[in-house]
């Protein structure tokens, strides 16, 4: 194991460096990454751990082989794939921008431009700055950016009239045009204000699925409606919503956010001239589905029956308890507020109440949901929906403990998202079967059109024992009853 300093690449060619190395005959692990906390401890779970201090700047490189020389191959295999990298980034006669400020120097301001911000989060405040002071609204694909920070951004671009979607915006939809993990929806007349990623992706992916289209996704970040922030990129996006000619209706969909924050967006929302309906999550709101359903009878629709492939006949599991590991940190939050009204406390490393907060014991017993997205498990890795390893690793460390438990999980389609996410989990799927009693319910979320095709994904899943659902409210239910409860 070796640690390398002043050597950056982001988290998606790390986990792409990683997988090609693991393909090596005679590599038994591998770990190409940032060295975080998170990846150190990993790398510990190798039996691996560096001689000396590590930092989250230095590039972590953390091998297992059969013998020295499978070693020795596998890592200059590692440095081979970072300089090919290197080389492709640019070439003497086009030396790429590295700032925003640099990109936009030259060009007018246009505030039906966008800038989309990928970096770590300490560097990103400074692109989003320039972008706005530029003219342009910005995504800011970027977490772990300070709540003060984002404040200050969005106050900013409401001086300057454009929009702030983010920080940590892992969705969004513009003029027809995908950004981050949007899915592949038709294009209509509704039109989302989202504090939310994957749950935008729910609403528009079964709003598709009813024949239903949308004019705009506008993510504004998962803690816009939250007291520090006010709202500020949420009160934005629903003026540009209501003088935007395309859209008809909004949907306001959330985590769940401050009562006060709510009241006051509420209360912006009535003064509007297009009608907006809300999707907050809340004890009293829980549930997505139920908005969209009202959302198409609000237009004179009928609710059509979501898509599910049932499974196998499964009985319920005497004394078995919930494990949810979910890639989406809305979807989590709404399995919690169906579940906990039937099941009583559930632990999470994003609790629905502050002395549930399980810390880093991804495998407490009891009943769990996981958000395998939030900002602790993300620093220096691809999101796991890209990149599975740590889900499946719960996966498989789940099985191993023979806990009794139904497993709910939600798998992600979309642009951005693992191109074939049932090849890697269905086998981890079957093994966890395999090990005992441990019914399997998942929530795909996404569209015929999607590069993964919903179909094509719940017909593998089903194959590997999985009971699926299009709609996350509904396979929470079906887990219930596995589990001898009602939501």
């Amino acid at each position: 194991m070796t640690l390398r300093s002043g050597v950056y690449a982001d988290s998606v060619r790390l986990m792409q460096v990683s997988r090609e190395i693991q393909g090596l005959e005679g590599v038994t692990a591998v770990l190409v990454a940032m060295a975080t906390p998170l990846n150190l401890e990993l790398a510990a779970g190798m039996g691996l751990a560096p001689d000396e201090d590590a930092s989250p700047e230095q590039l972590l490189i953390a091998v297992r082989a059969e013998d020295d020389a499978t070693l020795a191959t596998a890592v200059a295999a590692v440095d081979a794939a970072l300089a090919a990298r290197e080389r492709s980034t640019g070439t003497a006669a086009a030396i790429p921008q590295r700032t925003i400020g640099s990109g936009l120097a030259e060009l007018a301001p246009d505030a039906s431009a966008l800038a989309i911000i990928s970096v770590p989060g300490q560097y990103a405040v400074a692109e989003a700055a320039d972008a706005i002071a530029a003219g342009r609204s910005v995504l800011v694909f970027s977490d772990g950016v300070a709540v003060e920070h984002e404040v200050a951004l969005k106050r900013a671009a409401h001086a300057a009239g454009v929009l702030v979607m983010g920080p940590d915006c892992g969705t969004a939809i513009v003029s027809g045009v995908a950004l981050g993990f949007a899915n592949v929806v038709r294009p209509g007349p509704v039109g989302l204000v989202a504090a939310s990623g994957t749950g935008a992706q729910q609403v528009s992916c079964l709003l598709d699925m009813a024949g239903v289209g949308v004019s705009h996704v506008l993510g504004v970040g998962g803690r816009d409606l939250s007291e520090a922030v006010g709202g500020l990129a949420t009160l934005d996006a629903l003026a540009a919503l209501d003088a935007d000619p395309a859209t008809e209706r909004v949907l306001l969909v959330s985590k769940p956010p401050a009562p006060s924050v709510a009241a006051s967006v509420e209360a912006a929302a009535a003064k509007l001239s297009v009608p907006v309906r809300s999707a907050a999550l809340s004890p009293d709101t829980p549930d997505l589905t139920a908005a969209v359903e009202g959302l198409l009878t609000d237009l004179g629709l009928d609710v059509p029956a979501w898509p599910s492939r049932p499974g196998p006949a499964e009985a319920a599991v005497p004394g078995a308890v919930l494990k949810g590991l979910y890639s989406g940190g809305t979807l989590a939050d709404e399995a919690m507020l169906l579940a906990a009204p039937a099941l009583g406390d559930i632990r999470s490393n994003t609790p629905l109440k502050p002395e549930l907060d399980l810390g880093t014991d991804l495998n407490a017993p009891g009943h769990v949901v996981i958000d395998f997205g939030d900002d602790a498990l993300t620093v220096g890795r691809a999101h796991p929906m890209i990149d599975p390893t740590l889900r499946l690793e719960a996966i498989s460390n789940l099985a191993a403990r023979r806990e009794p438990a139904v497993l709910l999980l939600d798998v992600v389609l979309g642009y951005g998202a693992d191109p074939d996410p049932a090849y890697s989990l269905a086998p981890a799927l079957t093994a966890a079967r395999r090990a005992g009693t441990l019914p399997v319910v998942i929530a795909l979320i996404g569209t015929e059109g999607d590069p993964q095709g919903w179909s094509r994904q719940a017909d593998a899943l089903a194959a590997a024992g999985a009971a699926v659902f299009a709609s996350n409210a509904h396979a929470v239910r079906y887990a219930l009853d596995l589990l001898g409860a009602s939501a």
